[in-house]
């Protein structure tokens, strides 16, 4: 819908709103994750072969990635549960596999930039929501350790964005769509969910910001259709309406004068 007309807030809607929650992967960089996680889970699984079988071990990480999406209890982190599950299934321990996740990341990562396109407005659209006075997240999925979203970050050309929370397996206790997700976000951040838009390209897993009160923007670009065509979003458009949408949003702290 890039070019099209996209559904502006109304001033009241301008003025209650304080944060914005961004999705990172195909909202403000291009990435297929269906090629990105295989791709990620094999080259870690080569750090890894002197103790596992590396399709066994490639096939327990994304039985472990699908489990961190699936479960609905929050009674710890993300990454606890994460290597619980591969401490279960291969006996290798947290301190090992950190040990060799940092190895991954520091020699063997980078080849995988070639997957990840940044897009040439994105960084401008987070401008606009800093020049809004608005408070920004970066609300991706957190299935992967940091040094993975910091990579995916640096290929995009937002690595020095300042963003207020980045999400990650470490910090997070939930995945989307879970409402906890965003529950914990807007516990986070001190925000109303009246106050906050969820900005994403995923129909189920950013649309369902809006169970936890939060408004939606859907951005069709890279569009992630899970849901059949049917969902309900609040606002939808290109990155080039997205642009032209933050560009409508006033100085919040200009309307709490």
């Amino acid at each position: 819908m890039d070019g099209a007309e996209a559904e502006f807030m109304t001033a009241i809607d301008k003025n209650d709103l304080r944060g914005v929650f961004f999705d990172l992967d195909g909202t403000l960089l291009q990435v297929e994750m269906k090629h990105f996680i295989p791709a990620y889970t094999r080259g870690l699984a080569a750090c890894f072969d002197d103790v596992a079988d590396p399709k066994r071990f490639a096939d327990v990480l994304l039985r472990a990635t699908l489990a961190l999406l699936r479960r609905q209890d929050g009674t710890r982190s993300n990454e606890s549960f994460f290597l619980e599950m591969v401490a279960d299934s291969l006996d290798i321990d947290a301190e090992l596999y950190n040990r060799r996740l940092r190895q991954y990341c520091g020699d063997g990562l980078q080849r995988l930039a070639c997957l990840v396109r940044p897009h040439p407005l994105a960084r401008d659209i987070l401008e606009r929501c800093s020049q809004a006075g608005l408070r920004v997240v970066l609300a991706t999925n957190p299935v992967f350790p940091r040094p993975v979203v910091e990579a995916r970050m640096n290929w995009g050309g937002l690595q020095d964005y300042p963003f207020e929370l980045i999400t990650s397996y470490e910090n997070s206790r939930f995945c989307k769509p879970h409402r906890g997700y965003f529950a914990d976000i807007l516990e986070t951040m001190g925000l109303l969910p009246e106050q906050c838009l969820m900005i994403g390209n995923d129909t189920e897993h950013d649309l369902a910001a809006r169970e936890a009160g939060v408004a939606t923007f859907l951005v069709d670009t890279w569009l992630v259709d899970r849901c059949d065509g049917v969902f309900a979003t609040d606002y939808r458009g290109g990155l080039v309406d997205l642009y032209r949408f933050v560009g409508e949003l006033g100085n919040v702290a200009e309307s709490l004068t």
